[in-house]
């Protein structure tokens, strides 16, 4: 399984996203959404200790829906994408691997 540091996550959610710039407003929208994603993960209940680096690719993929879903102003694919975020973030709450009542280790 690969594995992501930060700065590869960032660079993630910059490419999945399109953004080719290094545009510091766009840069800090992004990773004020990286931490939102994650922050809104762990109200779900998935465990603090998968959303810490380095991730891997299934939280990228629930991190990438979210950016994906609220980044920028007009987004015709918001609500779809937002779907997709919200039926991975349950199964990821429910599992025995990512959740599913453990606590922090």
């Amino acid at each position: 399984m690969i594995e992501m540091t930060d700065e590869a996550l960032l660079e993630h959610i910059k490419a999945v996203n399109r953004i080719t710039t290094d545009d510091v407003g766009i840069v800090s929208e992004l990773e004020e959404l990286i931490e939102s994603a994650k922050m809104d993960l762990s109200m779900s209940g998935v465990r603090g200790d998968v959303l810490v680096s380095p991730y891997d690719p299934i939280i990228v993929r629930a991190i990438s829906l979210y950016t994906k879903a609220n980044f920028g102003f007009d987004n015709p694919d918001s609500e779809r994408l937002m779907n997709s975020y919200r039926s991975l973030e349950v199964h990821l709450a429910i599992s025995s691997e990512y959740g599913g009542g453990k606590s922090e280790t």
